[in-house]
């Protein structure tokens, strides 16, 4: 997520960039964070914009403007500077989810709930209205829905692009059509919405723009019906859970209740073949619930074509020179280890990766996980089973889905022995994780997750699942509890939990919680977890032991103040190889490597860049026989040996990132566990230059590269599997070799 004028930390301003959310206007939008927690959303000026001549004056009018006003249905302004290298815009932070994929994902909104959509739009519009601006980008992409209605941002880029800015009437266009399209889910007929809405709202849409009504006389419509008060939530139950899921990927919930009582079994489930949602059976095999079937809608197709003739090459790799030309931003400072010289670092440089196939599906895949012989390809409409060798579909899909897919913060596919686990929805069914046999493509079991935590109370709480790992014959599903009283806090830790099920039966085996958990790390053997503390910025953290073989008892602890990117929810941000705990300790520039078992320190390893500057090391990752520790440092990233620290090679990026600012590896960048992985003998990593670089594990030498600059803006969607990387772009799956060919 390299942006020009974000440090090292990926910060603009006083606030840490945690992920981008869209795109809107000449801006990009982030979800951030200041030092002490409190989370806003940023939008980041796009540098063309910003070097336009007369464009900070503009956006400094705009700014101020939007100061100025307020409104129920407005996100307020916080922070803006357009003096900045890169301006940039702070409003608050809002727990919603946005329009498009709350009706994408659960279809058109009820009429009670289309109405507060109506007037919460119109109110926000008459409030922009009569300051005498207008919003200009009023979408199903731009509206947030909340507990306690719609919101839309108080100010647009559009206002300061030079461009003339659009009438009112035009604001009043684009609210027709987002409400028609939460009523009806993209069918452009307005005879799709309920009778009270029909004639203002095609209104809204009449191609001449005086015969358009204006913001107020909208609202002014709608409270003249009289119609009944709405009661209750005016959003549908499922909503408000992803709603509260959205949230809690940010970090952002308050904590649940710490009672709990006794887990309920495991229902039967129903599920669709996939034709229907409507048509549900109901099928039981040797206890296990059936899910899907031959009829199922493919989600993946089989189709694949031979990639072209061609090898990719030797390696292609060269010496840094020990003054390289061009200036290099802090943040990718070259780093090593303080207590030895070591080996000089490799620039990164090889052919491109030669394709063992490509293939082009109906739905773009949210999750891939793989085996040495099997693809599991999720998307938001069914899970397909593909031949890692050519692409071809190898099993009858199933109708298990999952709309959120893999994210800096999710992770909801596992496999381990033969088996592929996923956190999935059916159509009958949500909230799942399901165990499917590698070998046959048939379910083992399903497992219905508790979604209440039990206890009587009228605050009880969600649990959310996160992702999912396996160590022997447990599978571990973390998370957070979330409260489901609507009640949503940037201010407080999060509750974290723990699930432990038997990976033979998926039955239910103990679960712990607390704020002290976070960031779980599941290691691929042995009974000893690693969970962080969740707490705000600034403040004293730690690691914890997690026994497993105690029920989730809590072992040692180990305090790290300074690292706080290790307290906001996400996928583990720690390692673990041959017996050992690794992560980051002291500024964040030291790696520490503590027994799992004792917690006592094996070693450690301080790194400084050689400018001098601070650095910060990134997601630290093994090889898969546990004898490597890969410590990536900004531009850098470092081999060393898991038994004692020794620096083995140092591979290094050149150049820049997709936005212009250096390229750093993704897995620096402290946000996501899954930007770099391993086979037998490759070490695989994504850069912000968007590619995916292979490096031989014994030299740091790049067998290959893949790129790819059509590829959505949160990155590839990738896995390993035996010793090839499958890619998911858009709607393409790609396989490559770990050699190249």
């Amino acid at each position: 997520m390299d942006h020009p004028g974000a440090d090292g930390a990926h910060r603009i301003g006083p606030y840490a960039l945690l992920r981008r959310q869209s795109t809107a206007g000449g801006g990009d939008v982030f979800a951030a964070r200041t030092d002490e927690g409190l989370l806003v959303t940023v939008t980041v000026v796009r540098p063309e914009l910003a070097a336009d001549p007369g464009f900070r004056d503009r956006f400094r009018a705009a700014v101020d403007a939007a100061r100025t006003l307020s409104g129920p249905f407005l996100v307020p302004v916080v922070d803006a500077d357009a003096d900045a290298p890169v301006p940039w815009l702070a409003t608050e932070f809002t727990a919603g989810l946005p329009l498009r994929q709350a009706v994408d994902r659960h279809g058109p909104l009820s009429e009670p709930a289309l109405r507060m959509l109506a007037d919460g739009l119109g109110r926000a519009l008459a409030a922009l209205h009569a300051a005498g601006t207008v919003h200009g980008e009023v979408s199903p992409d731009s509206v947030l829905l909340t507990m306690d209605g719609p919101r839309i941002t108080a100010l647009g880029i559009v206002g300061a692009t030079g461009s003339p800015p659009p009438p009112p009437t035009d604001d009043m266009l684009d609210l027709g059509a987002t409400v028609l399209f939460a009523g009806s889910g993209g069918d452009p007929d307005t005879g799709a919405l309920p009778v009270s809405l029909r004639e203002v709202i095609g209104g809204c849409l009449y191609p001449e723009p005086p015969d358009r009504p204006t913001a107020e006389q909208l609202v002014d419509y709608l409270r003249h019906q009289d119609l009944p008060a709405l009661k209750g939530s005016w959003l549908p139950p499922e909503v408000t859970a992803d709603m509260a899921a959205a949230t809690a990927a940010m970090g952002s919930v308050s904590a649940g209740r710490d009672d709990r009582g006794p887990i309920p079994p495991p229902p039967v489930i129903a599920a669709g073949t996939g034709v229907s949602r409507r048509k549900l059976i109901t099928g039981l095999a040797g206890g296990a619930a059936v899910l899907g079937g031959a009829a199922a809608a493919l989600a993946f197709s089989g189709d694949s074509s031979p990639a072209p003739d061609g090898r990719a090459g030797g390696p292609g790799a060269t010496t840094r020179p020990s003054s390289p030309s061009g200036a290099r931003s802090t943040s990718a400072s070259s780093a090593s280890p303080s207590s030895t010289a070591g080996p000089k670092p490799i620039v990164l440089s090889g052919p491109k990766a030669a394709k063992a196939w490509s293939g082009a599906g109906k739905h773009a895949p949210t999750c891939l996980e793989a085996s040495d012989k099997v693809v599991m390809v999720v998307t938001d409409t069914a899970t397909s089973f593909l031949d890692a060798a050519t692409g071809k579909s190898v099993f009858p899909p199933l109708n298990t889905t999952n709309g959120f897919g893999t994210s800096t913060d999710k992770y909801p596919t596992a496999y381990a022995d033969g088996v592929f686990y996923l956190l999935c929805d059916t159509p009958g069914q949500s909230g799942l994780l399901a165990a499917f046999d590698a070998a046959s493509g048939k379910v083992k079991w399903a497992t219905k997750m508790a979604e209440v935590d039990p206890g009587g109370s009228t605050r009880t709480g969600l649990y959310m699942s996160a992702y999912v790992a396996v160590a022997g014959d447990t599978v571990y599903v973390c998370g957070h509890l979330l409260k489901t009283d609507g009640q949503f806090s940037s201010k407080s830790p999060s509750t974290g939990y723990i699930r432990a099920f038997n990976a033979a039966t998926g039955k239910g085996l103990w679960r712990v919680k607390g704020t002290d958990i976070n960031n779980v790390l599941v290691p691929p053997s042995g009974s000893h977890l690693l969970a962080t503390s969740a707490v705000p910025g600034k403040k004293p953290g730690r690691v914890q032991m997690i026994d497993a073989g105690r029920r989730g008892a809590r072992g040692w602890k180990v305090s790290v103040p300074h690292a706080a990117f290790y307290f906001t929810t996400g996928w583990p941000l720690t390692c673990y190889a041959a017996g050992l705990f690794l992560f980051a300790g002291g500024n964040g520039d030291t790696l520490f490597a503590v027994d799992a078992a004792t917690g006592s320190e094996k070693w450690h390893q301080r790194f400084d860049a050689k400018s001098g500057d601070q650095v910060q090391i990134g997601t630290p990752f093994a090889s898969l026989d546990g004898t490597t520790v890969y410590v990536p440092v900004g531009s850098d990233l470092a081999a060393l040996a898991a038994a004692d620290g020794t620096l083995q090679w140092v591979a290094t990026l050149d150049g820049p990132s997709e936005l212009g600012g250096s390229n750093l590896f993704n897995a620096s960048l402290r946000i996501s566990g899954k930007s770099a992985q391993c086979s037998a003998d490759t070490v695989f990593a994504t850069d912000s230059a968007k590619t995916l670089w292979a490096i031989d594990a014994a030299t740091g030498r790049a067998r290959w590269r893949y790129s790819d600059p059509g590829q959505p803006d949160v990155g590839f969607l990738w896995t390993v599997g035996g010793d090839h990387v499958f890619i998911a772009s858009h709607l393409t799956l790609t396989a490559i070799a770990a050699h190249g060919r």
